[in-house]
């Protein structure tokens, strides 16, 4: 089984071997990394702003389908509730069915806030990205007890 820790800088390489970190030095959070042994499965940024937004959530192909995303998922809100609040928003592409059912299954509804398109050229770490895209932002509201952040 895995576990999931917060990215330790010295792991980086490791982790970009496998995983991009498209997020990273983005100071606004931190990635949480879901590992076995010492192999990287995937990865979720959660970005500490208000409300927190779980974000650049990635699994390694081999690896999806297994519980991988909801643990992080779990982790991140769980992170999140400990920090005080009450919501995780997130944004998911228009056109991605399977994260979409992965969100909506955990509880995470649309918003008042309308579609964003983003199109362009974006830097990201490893170099530019073209992208053309509709995202939909969705909200889960945070209940229960609290659990210790990684």
């Amino acid at each position: 089984m895995w576990h999931i820790k917060a990215l330790d800088p010295t792991e980086i390489d490791t982790i970009g071997r496998y995983l991009g970190l498209a997020r990273l030095g983005q100071g606004d959070g931190y990635y949480l990394v879901a590992w076995v042994g010492e192999v990287p499965l995937g990865h979720a940024y959660l970005a500490l702003t208000d409300p927190p937004q779980l974000q650049d959530v990635e699994v390694r192909p081999e690896h999806r389908r297994r519980g991988v995303a909801s643990a992080l998922a779990d982790t991140a809100e769980g992170v999140a509730r400990a920090r005080g609040s009450s919501r995780l928003r997130l944004s998911v592409s228009i056109d991605n069915e399977a994260a979409q059912a992965l969100y909506r299954s955990r509880g995470y509804e649309e918003t008042d806030i309308p579609p964003r398109r983003v199109l362009g050229t974006i830097q990201i770490r490893t170099g530019p990205l073209e992208v053309d895209d509709t995202l939909l932002t969705w909200e889960k509201t945070l209940a229960g007890e609290t659990v210790r952040a990684p």
